[in-house]
């Protein structure tokens, strides 16, 4: 997780406002879009790890991540990355505190069935990659 979030440090870290509504391909999510889906996603799978620990039975509630996108129109490129790394460093921190308990919290999710909270926080990291590798797109355009 450190590491992909690191390289888009590295990758946004200069960008203009226009330089992130580049995107990878034509109909396809511009990075200031990536960066809010990557921060809403950051937020939401922290709170079902939280939830997950703290709550005996948890059901994580799944989400539309188009309908959340359509409410964050005015949020810029630079905000969104902002708030990306805060929750991503929140996060780790977090994680990097847990037991092997915490880990492994049990879960349900209604679409995806039984989980545990290091099931969750390997799926963030692989989330943090995929789109890695998007933002390394846009970069090169």
């Amino acid at each position: 997780m450190r590491e992909a979030a690191e390289r888009m440090r590295t990758l946004a870290a200069a960008w203009s406002p226009a330089e992130f509504e580049r995107s990878y391909a034509p109909g396809k999510w511009s990075a200031r879009q990536i960066f809010i889906h990557l921060a809403q996603t950051e937020l939401a799978f922290g709170n079902r790890a939280r939830m997950a620990i703290a709550t005996p039975n948890y059901t994580a509630q799944p989400f539309d991540q188009d309908k959340w996108m359509a409410k964050e129109s005015s949020t810029g490129g630079r905000e969104a990355f902002e708030a990306l790394v805060a929750a991503n460093a929140f996060n780790r921190a977090f994680f990097k505190s847990l037991s092997p308990a915490d880990r492994a919290a049990p879960f349900s999710h209604p679409e995806f069935g039984a989980l545990t909270v290091d099931w969750l926080v390997h799926q963030m990291a692989g989330h943090l990659i995929h789109h890695l590798v998007q933002l390394e797109q846009i970069a090169r355009t």
